[in-house]
């Protein structure tokens, strides 16, 4: 198939704070969930890619870990993912939400951003739907302000509310004006081209962060051990038998994730087996175990064995 004339193609990312709204924003451009969005901070691990398929272009957003400062072996290996990505995409999205003040984190962030050169940077003024238009209007001149510091001369400065699906279009639209002219880099219709099994593992994980201790996101890695059609069933009516391993640093840990008589493991697994459904269009059977893993951040074995 010959692709359209003046078709556009390339790569974006979206920088910021650990919880500046990186995830939700990619979902809302993909129009589907591909990324962890989680109210805690530093949920995201893995470089995702979401696809905007468009008919005069194809945006592929990549979905950075929020740049901190680290305090293991595995943040300092996310720090080294996010430069990798910000030196390989065509666009940068610097993420500031607008229910926050710009603090020392965005402003250590925009300048890292500065060095970059020759590329284009957007600010996007996130979470706007939980301001009003007057600490809208004031956050928008801190973020002119901010770039003008450290001589970063914005692209634009694009206000979005991912959750209201406000300007969400424009924006994605404003990204695809920066790529370069080229064919579709992915299929018609495909939303990532993360595996599977990585999906569902960021799903489950997801699931047992909810309403969890502050102690627990950092601890929490989840490893998917098969995904397999069950024999004995009918074409008709399939199964896909999906066992996974949650595992923790801390034996005090495992009991958080299970829960009394088991109450939180189960919990989790409903929540996170209806996603994987919807997912992969097939009813699932999951089976969660939990498992220690002593101080696996710190240790580089147990950093590769569990995907880092």
């Amino acid at each position: 198939m010959s692709t359209p004339e003046g078709f556009r193609s390339g790569f974006a990312c979206f920088v910021g704070r650990p919880n500046a709204g990186k995830s939700t924003l990619t979902n809302a451009l993909v129009g589907g969930k591909v990324a962890i969005t989680s109210s805690r901070p530093q949920t995201t691990r893995h470089v995702i890619r979401g696809l905007v398929h468009r008919d005069d272009a194809q945006l592929v957003l990549v979905d950075t870990p929020g740049l901190h400062k680290p305090r293991t072996l595995l943040g300092q290996r996310l720090n080294d993912l996010v430069r990798t990505t910000w030196a390989e995409v065509d666009t940068v999205g610097m993420c500031l939400p607008a229910n926050e003040k710009i603090g020392p984190g965005d402003r250590y962030l925009i300048k890292e951003i500065a060095a970059l050169r020759r590329k284009p940077v957007f600010a996007i003024a996130t979470k706007t739907d939980l301001v009003t238009p007057a600490r809208l209007a004031e956050h928008l001149m801190d973020i002119a302000a901010a770039g003008e510091e450290a001589g970063l001369t914005w692209r634009e400065v694009v206000p979005v509310s991912a959750v209201a699906g406000e300007q969400v279009d424009l924006l994605a639209s404003l990204l695809i004006d920066t790529l370069p002219a080229g064919p579709p880099l992915y299929p018609e219709g495909q939303l990532t081209d993360e595996p599977e099994e990585t999906l569902i593992a960021e799903i489950i994980r997801e699931a047992a962060l909810e309403g969890v201790h502050d102690e627990l996101p950092h601890s929490l890695a989840v490893v998917v051990e098969e995904v397999v059609p069950r024999e004995d069933r009918p074409a008709e009516k399939p199964l896909l038998d999906v066992r996974a391993n949650v595992y923790v640093e801390r034996d005090s840990q495992k009991g958080i994730i299970i829960g009394k008589k088991g109450s939180r493991l189960k919990q989790i697994g409903i929540d996170s087996r209806g996603q994987i459904e919807r997912l992969l269009g097939t009813p699932v059977h999951l089976d969660l175990h939990v498992k220690v893993a002593k101080d696996w951040q710190r240790d580089p074995r147990q950093l590769r064995k569990l995907g880092f």
